[in-house]
């Protein structure tokens, strides 16, 4: 039960970043728990035992997929519905 405790916790906070980037209703904000959920899943990943895919996730997924929509949200409007 207790080598479940990491688990678990990481779930719920999938869940819980899940969450927060469907509502937040600011693009930046909603970029960086997106990126979170990113982190965790590649944690999750590691959890799993399956390191390799966990170093892609967290290099791609967390890390150039976050910073190229911060890029693309300092062009454009930061609040959706924003025009510039």
């Amino acid at each position: 039960m207790i080598e479940q405790v990491p688990q678990i916790l990481v779930l719920l906070g999938l869940v819980a970043s899940a969450i927060l980037t469907y509502y937040f209703r600011d693009l930046l904000a909603a970029t960086l728990a997106a990126g979170l959920f990113s982190f965790l899943i590649s944690l999750e990943f590691y959890i799993l035992q399956a390191p390799d895919v966990a170093i892609s996730q967290a290099a791609i997924g967390a890390g150039l997929t976050t910073a190229i929509f911060i890029i693309a949200i300092r062009a454009t409007g930061r609040f959706e519905g924003e025009s510039s």
